[in-house]
């Protein structure tokens, strides 16, 4: 599930801190008088920028979502653990890293 970088993401990239009041995707009143506000052309450019960087490590993680979803539960760690069994854990947990490397 992608998430959509917006404004805000794009000035508090650009201007850390800033102080600002932002309507339907516009910076309506800047408040900061010591950072100078960017241009709507730089927030457009960034939030490029930063969308494209998010959504490159997104899909470089797929393979841990992935894995995630097929790990053995924590309820199948700790019986595992209790019962002594964690080789047949390991082996579980290998085959869901073989099936999705990195």
């Amino acid at each position: 599930m992608s998430k959509i970088i917006g404004i805000e993401h794009a000035i508090d990239s650009l201007v850390p801190d800033a102080h600002c009041a932002i309507q339907r995707g516009t910076i309506t009143t800047w408040f900061d008088d010591d950072q100078i506000q960017p241009s709507q052309a730089e927030i457009d450019a960034e939030i490029v920028r930063l969308q494209s960087e998010y959504d490159a490590d997104y899909a470089s993680q797929a393979y841990a979502r992935s894995r995630q979803a097929e790990y053995p539960s924590i309820e199948e760690c700790v019986h595992a653990i209790l019962d002594d069994d964690l080789t047949a854990l390991q082996v579980k947990r290998q085959a869901v890293k073989d099936k999705y490397p990195k």
